[in-house]
């Protein structure tokens, strides 16, 4: 089948073929992961991102919805960017849609349903709230134990789903900006999401934001905690001359300490023998900055913000770092 590239050229003369012959140009459908997956690679890292990015760029190639920001699985298409405005770049807005719960039909229950069909859902599942919906797309209510036990303390009969539901937060599109979605959330404990077609696509409660935050957080906290260490590391074994000779190639002469340094000016200091003898530490420079490296290219996945968040290597890698850069400094072997 060839590599994404070879399957990105091929595509592209097809496409040239069809124009040159007065046919409609044609496309390819396909999941974002199946796409990824010609590069050999199961998530989407800045690094693979750009890659793409400049191939298609080269080949008048473009996907819509873009596959940066799409959800995982959802189907995109690879069509021909010419004549495209933008150039065949899309809105880079983090949009609720790259969610999987946004993407994940929920359970509901209808408006005539026993209450207890809810309830036994509700427990089975750990839910706090279950969507009344009837067809596709028509949402009735919420039912909630909230709702639930504010029926029951006022003596109001609580038969059927009907009799303690409440009047459902409005719906919002799979298309809506995440930021914005996220304070409407925040707010009522949950939003349900609408497709395209108006159907009801997923439910994104609080919980999923909270799992979401600390599947990303995790990874942002550890880089922390490695730059951090490397201040300490460096701290007075360098002049600001230095830092800023190093600094050179950011186009940078700001520097008037380790803190102004940013991951790759650490990187760049420290592969430098001249420099790396002065720390006197018993570990082998090239083993040293070469993990460095690789946090710096998680640094840039993290960043760059996934859903999907890192690869349990990639997490593994970070702890690892993370631990030994402590050790090191606790230990002050440098000193």
């Amino acid at each position: 089948m060839g590599s994404g590239n070879e399957r990105l050229e091929r595509l592209a003369k097809e496409i040239e073929q069809d124009i040159e012959k007065g046919a409609a140009p044609r496309s390819l459908k396909l999941t974002v992961r199946e796409f990824i997956g010609w590069y050999g690679n199961r998530r989407r890292g800045s690094w693979l991102v750009s890659r793409i990015r400049n191939k298609m760029e080269a080949l008048q190639l473009r996907t819509v919805p873009d596959f940066e920001f799409a959800y995982i699985d959802s189907t995109i298409e690879i069509q021909t960017a010419g004549g495209s405005p933008s150039g065949g770049l899309e809105d880079p807005v983090h949009r609720i849609g790259t969610l999987t719960a946004a993407n994940k039909k929920p359970m509901s229950v209808a408006p005539d349903e026993p209450l207890k069909v809810a309830t036994t859902k509700m427990q089975l599942n750990d839910f706090s709230q279950l969507p009344v919906i009837t067809g596709k797309s028509t949402v009735k209510g919420i039912i909630s134990w909230k709702s639930i036990g504010t029926s029951f303390s006022l003596g109001e009969p609580c038969e059927r789903v009907r009799d303690c539901m409440e009047e459902p937060v409005e719906p919002i599109s799979i298309d809506a900006p995440l930021y914005e979605a996220i304070g409407s959330i925040a707010k009522h404990g949950y939003s349900l999401v609408r497709g395209k077609d108006n159907s009801v696509t997923g439910i994104v409660t609080a919980t999923d934001l909270s799992e979401q935050f600390m599947h990303l957080a995790g990874p942002f906290l550890l880089i922390g905690e490695i730059e951090g260490h490397l201040r300490q590391l460096i701290h007075g074994q360098f002049t600001v001359e230095e830092m800023q000779l190093t600094s050179e190639g950011e186009g940078r002469r700001d520097i008037s300490g380790s803190a102004d340094l940013t991951f790759g000016g650490y990187c760049r200091l420290l592969s430098k023998p001249e420099y790396w003898e002065r720390l006197n530490l018993a570990v082998d420079r090239g083993e040293f900055v070469e993990h460095l490296g690789t946090v710096r290219r998680i640094r840039n996945d993290v960043m760059h913000f996934d859903p999907e968040g890192l690869s349990p290597e990639d997490e593994r890698q970070l702890r690892s770092v993370a631990r030994f850069l402590e050790t090191l400094v606790r230990k002050g072997v440098n000193r």
